[in-house]
């Protein structure tokens, strides 16, 4: 039976994650599963701007995956970027197996405002399942309430819900069982490895 994996990276405070993966759960109707992969962040980090690349992250997120996973979030608690942006709440494989999302600016304190721990629960659910949405081959959408609804600032992300509108709920797609054992990655640098 495949799972969805969520995967904690040098993360401190694993107490989100319990309530993260029931309600992962609930919404996808998969069962979850923790696991520990082996993820080196020191190889991500670019020193310039003090950030970690998401995509190298993915990259060694997916490098080895369990025969039993369908999908795979890693959850980790520093700040993310991609080349593009200044920087990024989370990344995914569009219609493939891994995610990532950062909690690093999902916690009111780094904003420099006191932290809510409520708050923060619901920003990295929408978050987690605003990423493995893309896994399920989602694209971002206009609605204003949908989970697909991208967020460039905190705000955005409280005023979504953490459900799919009616379109996106339909548009979930999901792997058939033969077709999950081969693990397509879609970045270009990703296909020159093999």
């Amino acid at each position: 039976m495949p799972f969805i994996y969520i995967v904690p990276i040098e993360l401190e405070d694993h107490s989100f994650l319990e309530t993260l993966e029931v309600l992962i759960s609930d919404i996808f109707h998969m069962r979850t599963k923790r696991g520990e992969f082996k993820v080196n962040l020191q190889e991500v980090f670019d020193a310039r701007r003090s950030q970690y690349n998401s995509s190298l992250v993915l990259q060694q997120l997916i490098a080895n995956p369990p025969r039993d996973a369908e999908k795979i979030l890693g959850v980790l608690d520093v700040d993310l970027f991609i080349p593009i942006l200044t920087f990024v709440f989370g990344e995914a494989q569009l219609g493939g197996t891994g995610a990532v999302v950062s909690m690093q600016r999902l916690h009111n304190r780094f904003y420099g405002m006191a932290e809510d721990r409520e708050l923060t629960a619901r920003r990295l659910l929408k978050e987690a399942v605003h990423e493995l949405g893309h896994t399920f081959g989602l694209i971002h959408c206009s609605q204003p309430g949908c989970v697909m609804n991208s967020s460039t600032y905190a705000e955005n992300i409280d005023q979504k819900s953490s459900g799919f509108c009616p379109l996106c709920q339909k548009g979930i797609k999901k792997e058939e069982p033969p077709r999950a054992a081969h693990r397509l990655f879609t970045f270009p640098w990703w296909n020159k490895k093999d």
